[in-house]
């Protein structure tokens, strides 16, 4: 399997990227790492680190998309640049999927361009992993599409239970459609018609949860549209952050509380490895016609090689193939009105 890894995406581009590039190759030596960038980067990067696996490979691309770009912008003007590059790698059967730590909004455009959605597929959604107290949760959208229909969201929920238990291995995903209430009568017209459609369908709708229960062990799969989703990713990611720190800063006011942290330590430890996002890599951007993986802006070596990690997942377990599968078994049609 060949994975396009956009070595100039990101906040430590290019310099984390072909790191992680690094230890993804050695971790999965009979897989071929296309780094797509300009080329004379990505050497200098390779021979500071001492290593120039034999599965890493150089696609030259001269030009990369800056975070102030906007993503038509990117896709019009910047045909040479490597997130461009990665996507076409994959629409011309070079590769088998991407990886970018890069402009997200260029990535969406990019790849629903030069790649098209799954057959019967309406709109991409980016599928975000969120810890809970037992395990993980995945939201969808997290911003891919602010304009959602009923019909885009169940197909949300359909793809997503098909990454769970592709690569998560839950067996059969509980979903619940995110609401300010449980009762079916509860939301905007959104959201009871989307609850209509959960529930004549084979998937495991639970039925609406609200806000505060995605971090329960009450479902598997949160669906929302993309704005909603995209908030609660930057509110929780704040959140956690400023919990830690505030932990942190009141541990360390006297000896007594220094003691405890000390004590602590294990815990704290363990749940900041559970929130760092590094250790799940990057997320799908699912219903395109190709893998792709899209990663924080600020991810390091650790997170890239993750990402890589889930994208050869991805490819391996046929995921694509599964959710055309899963579609098919609904009654659900692809139309506009729904």
């Amino acid at each position: 399997m060949r994975v396009a890894v956009d070595a100039m995406g990101g906040d430590n581009a290019p310099r984390e990227i072909v790191k992680g590039a690094i230890l993804a190759a050695q971790q999965f030596p009979d897989n071929e790492i296309i780094l797509v960038g300009d080329e004379k980067a990505i050497q200098l990067e390779l021979k500071s680190n001492n290593s120039s696996p034999k599965n890493i490979i150089i696609h030259h691309a001269s030009e990369a998309v800056k975070m102030d770009d906007s993503a038509t912008f990117s896709i019009r003007k910047k045909s040479n640049s490597s997130i461009t590059q990665c996507v076409e790698l994959v629409a011309k059967h070079e590769a088998d999927s991407v990886v970018s730590a890069g402009h997200t909004g260029a990535v969406v455009a990019a790849a629903t361009i030069h790649l098209r959605t799954l057959k019967g597929i309406r709109r991409p959604g980016i599928a975000i992993t969120m810890p809970r107290q037992d395990g993980l949760c995945l939201i969808i959208d997290a911003g891919a599409n602010i304009a959602c229909k009923p019909l885009h969201l169940f197909q949300y929920a359909v793809m997503a239970t098909v990454f769970s238990r592709e690569i998560y291995n839950i067996k059969n995903p509980r979903v619940g459609l995110l609401n300010i209430g449980e009762e079916d009568t509860k939301g905007n017209d959104l959201t009871k018609e989307t609850f209509k459609l959960l529930s004549n369908s084979h998937i495991n709708f639970i039925g609406n949860i609200e806000g505060r229960e995605i971090f329960d062990n009450k479902a598997d799969v949160v669906v929302c549209e993309g704005f909603v989703g995209n908030v609660i990713l930057k509110f929780a990611q704040g959140l956690a952050m400023n919990l830690l720190s505030t932990i942190k800063e009141k541990a360390l006011a006297n000896f007594w509380t220094k003691i405890g942290l000390l004590l602590c330590k294990p815990a704290f430890m363990s749940l900041k490895a559970k929130m760092d996002f590094s250790e799940y890599g990057g997320v799908p951007l699912l219903g395109i016609n190709g893998i792709c993986i899209i990663c924080h802006g600020r991810s390091d070596s650790k997170a890239i090689k993750n990402a890589i990690r889930v994208a050869l997942q991805s490819t391996k377990s046929k995921v694509n193939e599964q959710i055309i599968s899963e579609l098919e078994k609904t009654d659900v049609l692809a139309t506009d009105t729904a």
